[in-house]
């Protein structure tokens, strides 16, 4: 179920949709280590925690543009890192990286405390605890959320003349699913900013040895951040795909929807449930495979925010491809693939074995072409920002391995700090 970007009804809502962040950090001291303290931020709707007590969560407002989304972002980035500056508690600072700081030990990682209606989230945290580790639970991401515009889905049904205004939205975002599934190994390639580990992470209490990691996100990787099978969904219809989630519920493989670590998420509006999702229908899409980046002082690059969006409407004209069991299970491989360092990695692709380097390369310029005709003049320049990043040798986690790896933690909490000072979008001038 492509999108006729050439008929003019349709292309002139291109630049439309909706935008949202949810930004992990963890708040540490000035030492490195995890804070102790109690989350500070109670009574503010912009700022929750996750996993852990000092795992604090930016989660934006929805906005029609990337600009305003970026403004709010740092808005409410700039309010939490003046607030942990100047607790009575005692001076603490974001952790910058979607790796974990020093880590004492497993018990020194507090599960997120939640009182009355609420205590069913901290009972749930305890069961991931238990299943998978406090310490995996650590690593901190970025999540976007995206939705169309109205006008476009709405332009795109009349098009099509289907039945079902609800059921076509919904065949929207799944065939929009199982796209960037297929390609989640670019995102990770593009945005991947994890290369680097503190050897507490894997020996308690041993702090201070840097260490240098295969992979480019070890996050993504193939010791990150998985469930311990490989899902295998339906995409025919929302029944469908929330029945093959279910099965994996039904099997005790999976507590919830939540539970599902997979590169892209379909959800409705309010609670994350099968329920709602049936009945409300699939309102935004959210992709999760993108690191913390360090180089940026709000953790995520405007310019890959935009790249995102473009990625998306690329992905919407472009044919269906196939996607049965063995298409999704060498997707997710890919993913882990792209998450290694070396560019020699391969993915598969159309049955080949690729570069994970040159398949990057070949996209990006498919991409280029299909902006080239539809006269997107901002996606060029973005574009070659991204092809910047392989041919120049400036992908984050090239920059962050060689800046980094002779003093990961401490080099880490001095930026941190310097960005306390700056306030900017600007990097600090060593980096």
């Amino acid at each position: 179920m492509s999108i006729n970007f050439y008929n003019p009804a349709i292309k002139k809502f291109m630049p439309e949709g909706f935008f949202g962040i949810e930004k992990e950090s963890l708040r540490v001291d000035e030492m490195g280590y995890l804070s102790g303290t109690k989350h500070p931020f109670e009574n503010n709707p912009n700022i929750d925690r996750d996993f852990c007590e000092n795992q604090v969560e930016i989660v934006t407002d929805v906005y029609g543009s990337i600009d305003e989304l970026y403004t709010h972002l740092t808005d409410i980035h700039n309010t939490l890192i003046e607030k942990l500056a100047e607790l009575e508690t005692g001076r603490e600072l974001l952790w910058l990286f979607s790796s974990p700081p020093y880590i004492k030990s497993e018990n020194e990682i507090p599960i997120a405390s939640f009182r009355g209606v609420l205590k069913g989230k901290e009972i749930y945290r305890q069961y991931l605890a238990k299943k998978y580790g406090r310490k995996k639970m650590l690593f901190s991401g970025i999540h976007f959320n995206f939705s169309f515009g109205e006008n476009l889905i709405n332009a795109c049904f009349r098009e099509h003349g289907e039945a079902s205004y609800r059921e076509y939205k919904d065949n929207i975002y799944l065939e929009l699913a199982k796209k960037l599934t297929k390609y989640s190994w670019l995102i990770v390639y593009l945005t991947a900013a994890s290369p680097l580990m503190d050897s507490s992470y894997f020996c308690d209490g041993v702090t201070g040895k840097t260490v240098i990691t295969p992979y480019s996100s070890v996050r993504c990787s193939d010791i990150g951040y998985w469930n311990s099978f490989t899902p295998v969904l339906e995409y025919e219809s929302i029944s469908a795909y929330i029945d093959s989630v279910q099965k994996y519920v039904d099997k005790g493989l999976l507590k919830s929807l939540s539970e599902l670590y997979y590169p892209i998420r379909l959800k409705s509006v309010g609670e994350n449930s099968p329920e709602n999702l049936k009945k409300s229908g699939i309102n935004h899409i959210e992709l999760r495979t993108i690191d913390l980046n360090p180089l940026s002082p709000v953790g995520i690059m405007k310019e890959d925010i935009e790249f995102l969006h473009i990625l998306i409407l690329y992905l919407m004209s472009s044919e269906d491809e196939e996607f049965d069991d063995d298409e999704q299970i060498k997707a997710l491989n890919n993913v882990k693939s792209a998450a290694r360092y070396d560019d020699g990695t391969m993915i598969e692709s159309g049955g080949k074995m690729l570069s994970v380097r040159s398949r990057a390369l070949e996209v990006l310029d498919d991409i280029r072409i299909f902006s080239e005709k539809l006269c997107l003049s901002n996606a060029l320049e973005n574009i070659e920002y991204q092809k910047d990043k392989i041919l120049g040798n400036k992908r984050y986690a090239e920059i962050i391995k060689n800046k980094f790896s002779d003093n990961f933690i401490e080099k880490g909490l001095k930026l941190s700090s310097d960005y306390v000072k700056i306030r900017s979008r600007e990097a600090a001038s060593y980096v």
